[in-house]
């Protein structure tokens, strides 16, 4: 693999930009690996690299059914953030948030990570206080965080609707500084080429049709490309965790699949250098502006249950009614394309890292909205617990009988509403 350096980009523009090499390779599938990751999306790639860097091992294969990044990996609004409360994600994310800062160094790959702050506005008295308790323990717990007051957020972001008499009247905000934005397929890209430089096989166009199971093992996968033998296995899905479950044997997962529809807009001028967030009486909404220019932004899942990359319309004009109504400088902007990733939606909206019934069978599931944000974490403490056989302190908790238990990661503190899922 050549290393990326300003002489490099020199050297080669001399010459044409001929002399690159292949990004990563593209192998036929041995006959067995020692691991299988199914998903070659960000939270796949993550866990090959890191099992590869941090636990020196071999024989380790990522079987994707489409192309790297086909799937919620470049279907998302690339925001990025550590402004969890509860423990453990409290943990989880500011690890993820530390790997995110120096991400580009670790893979010799510019993913892009712009810490231009998070922004999220707040609306009452009671919201004020709530967000100044998450902030203070973000703050106790080696984080950071900031509360603005309506001047230091006007001042800061001018272009939002402060007017008394607003939809959604604002009174100050919550504000991570060190959070920020990605770009997606950069990240996919970037871990792809470096788990690609350590031995990692990256099997693309091999969908996983069935397994074969023995003494409660899975031994071999089916694929679209052959039979593959695997000592260990891990699935990291996503919105098609419950498919693979199936073909593993099982029956149901708290989980849900659900569309998460994104948007961007026409290329405008430089408008919003943050990204803005914002969530009350029963709206849903965050946006920011990409660096071509287009504004991203998104909202609230279409609430029934679907498979499908594609969205509806009550959506696009839910999101739409929200953006005019905190920034009616966008009224009259076009909408470029809106897309949509399926999600798998815990009934906690917290995730499951964690071993099966199988032994040898591992998950990586249910991130609901965090997917992106947690993807370098994700990698690092699923390669963990795959290496080990043992999770890590900081996702014990992130079990599947964890309802079982009652013990719920209640993020959100509203309580889980599978009720309002389908």
């Amino acid at each position: 693999m050549t290393r990326f350096s300003a002489w490099s980009v020199f050297r080669n523009g001399l010459k044409g930009q001929r002399d690159w090499d292949r990004q990563w390779r593209d192998p036929e599938p041995r006959h067995e690996y020692d691991i299988v990751i199914v998903g070659g999306g960000l939270h796949g790639l993550a866990t090959a690299y890191y099992l590869a860097k941090n636990h020196g091992l071999k024989n380790i294969a990522v079987v994707e059914k489409g192309w790297l990044g086909g799937g919620n990996g470049g279907r998302n609004t690339t925001i990025v953030r550590s402004n969890y409360f509860m423990p453990g994600n409290r943990q989880f994310y500011e690890h993820s948030l530390e790997l995110w800062e120096d991400l580009s160094h670790e893979l010799n790959y510019n993913v892009m990570f712009s810490q231009r702050s998070h922004i999220s506005l707040l609306h009452s008295p009671a919201a004020m206080d709530a967000a100044a308790r998450r902030y203070n323990t973000m703050r106790l717990t080696g984080s950071d965080g900031e509360i603005w007051d309506l001047n230091t957020l006007k001042a800061n972001v001018p272009h939002l609707n402060y007017s008394a008499d607003a939809r959604f009247p604002i009174i100050g905000a919550a504000v991570q500084k060190r959070a920020g934005t990605a770009r997606h397929d950069a990240v996919a890209w970037g871990y792809a080429r470096a788990a690609d430089s350590l031995g990692v096989d990256i099997l693309q166009n091999c969908e996983v049709t069935g397994t074969t199971r023995e003494d409660g093992r899975i031994t071999a996968l089916e694929t679209s490309r052959g039979t593959i033998r695997a000592k260990k296995v891990g699935f990291a899905v996503a919105g098609n965790t419950t498919r693979l479950w199936q073909m593993a044997g099982f029956s149901t997962l708290p989980i849900e699949s659900h569309k998460l529809q994104a948007f961007v807009s026409e290329p405008l001028k430089p408008l919003l250098d943050q990204v803005v967030v914002f969530g009350v009486g029963g709206a849903h909404f965050y946006i920011s502006q990409s660096d071509k220019g287009g504004m991203v932004f998104g909202g609230d899942i279409d609430w029934y249950k679907s498979y499908a990359q594609r969205g509806n319309l009550p959506i696009v004009q839910d999101v739409a009614e929200c953006a005019v109504s905190i920034l009616p400088c966008l009224g009259r902007v076009r909408l470029l394309r809106h897309w949509s990733g399926v999600m798998d939606m815990s009934m906690d909206g917290s995730p499951f890292i964690c071993k099966t019934p199988l032994s040898n069978l591992y998950l990586n599931a249910g991130w609901n909205y965090g997917g992106f944000k947690a993807s370098p974490a994700s990698g690092w403490y699923f390669a963990d617990l795959i290496a080990n056989d043992r999770p890590h302190q900081h996702i014990e908790h992130f079990t599947l009988d964890r309802f079982d238990r009652g013990i719920n990661i209640d993020e959100r503190g509203a309580g889980p509403d599978p009720k309002l899922h389908g």
